[in-house]
């Protein structure tokens, strides 16, 4: 066990057949004490700093309109939002790069842009944010996917999207290979994200997890199930729940308050390891927190560390980005959980799509109580 680490301790109550495997539907376990030392979380993000890792998928711009509501439009049944301001935050694999870059990690992203003013802005903000961007190549005939919200007294009004959705072609695919294989030297982990924009292709994947198992560099990837793409034998995958049951091509039923005692959700887990293979599966789970699932072990279930939620948006970014994070830094799968687990807690309390700072993530550790005995809930 690392120096500095505490883990979940499960009562499990049954007993394995005599193959050694557990009948499903008799799993019950409930987690005791989950936490991770500040001092190993001051490790892993010193190593960190020394690692470097690509991100390669769809980039965005996402704006931001604030402003105040008094009244109803006379002209329509909505409000009327007297601006006040806005703001410009990269987005999508964009935001994925920006998590990285915050938590001080040596970050360079991949992706295609329109020959737009949005994309000035992104390149803009991502040079600010210390995020190399020479690997964003300008496409002619796409726009560069900007997400416009609009929000008033702490709460979205509305979104409007303009963005691309057709298939890069096998030229552009190419290029980015190419491009991608030029800076893996000394690359300790690709992150793709895929938001359904075009970039991520089964040629782009095919090529990607060609290079990095070549080169035995891990490889995360957010999917998006509606791609039908073939993941198999990624390191990392990290669907939501609905994400996860698309992939498995199992409808989604009602679920159980416990991720542990949600029957179809365990199927669910087992099947994705069983056919596409990933090292390890985290399935991120809203306000009941992360699933973390591998081969060979018991399902480990981290429960949310958030305090308060004011916004979603670009929480999956966070998780993604700090679990590959930790563990190139060193960290178990189980640790490297908790860790994005506490990451994602952090930006969920912030209004817009957000980041966390290394001081806050500490801090957000820092203050994490641990409860009496009695008052742990099943999980």
């Amino acid at each position: 066990m690392p120096r500095g680490s505490h883990f979940a301790i499960y009562n499990r109550q049954n007993s394995p057949s005599p193959d050694g495997t557990e009948n499903q539907k008799a799993r019950s376990f409930y987690i005791t004490h989950v936490h991770l030392a500040v001092a190993r979380v001051r490790e892993l993000l010193g190593v960190a700093a020394r690692r470097r890792i690509v991100v390669l998928g769809d980039v965005m711009l996402d704006q931001f309109l604030w402003g105040n509501v008094r009244r109803i439009s006379p002209e329509a049944p909505v409000p009327v939002v007297e601006w006040q301001r806005e703001s410009f935050i990269a987005g999508g694999a964009a935001n994925v790069a920006r998590n990285l870059a915050s938590l001080k990690v040596p970050t360079e992203l991949l992706g295609v842009v329109g020959p737009d003013h949005s994309a000035d802005m992104l390149k803009d903000l991502l040079k600010r944010d210390r995020i190399k961007c020479s690997g964003l190549m300008t496409i002619e005939g796409r726009i560069t996917s900007l997400k416009t919200r609009i929000v008033a007294h702490r709460q979205q009004v509305v979104r409007v999207d303009r963005e691309s959705h057709s298939e890069l072609g096998m030229d552009v695919t190419r290029r980015l290979l190419r491009a991608l294989e030029k800076k893996l030297d000394g690359t300790d982990a690709v992150v793709i994200g895929d938001y359904a924009k075009g970039v991520v292709t089964q040629p782009l994947i095919e090529g990607v997890r060609r290079l990095c198992r070549d080169r035995g560099i891990w490889l995360s990837v957010d999917p998006k199930p509606a791609h039908h793409l073939d993941l198999t034998g990624v390191s990392l995958l990290t669907p939501n729940r609905k994400e996860a049951f698309e992939l498995a091509g199992i409808a989604e039923d009602t679920h159980a308050a416990a991720p542990l005692q949600d029957r179809l959700l365990l199927t669910v887990a087992d099947k994705l390891l069983s056919q596409l293979a990933p090292a390890v599966l985290l399935i991120t789970l809203g306000e009941h927190g992360l699933l973390l699932c591998r081969r060979g072990h018991d399902p480990f279930h981290i429960p949310t560390v958030a305090r308060e939620v004011f916004d979603v948006s670009g929480a999956g970014d966070t998780t993604i980005a700090s679990f590959t994070l930790a563990i190139v830094a060193g960290a178990s799968p189980v640790e490297a959980a908790i860790f994005s687990n506490h990451a994602a807690g952090v930006v969920v309390g912030k209004l817009g799509t957000a980041a966390v700072q290394p001081e806050e993530l500490i801090e957000n550790f820092r203050q994490e109580q641990v409860e009496p005995a009695s008052a742990r809930g099943r999980s």
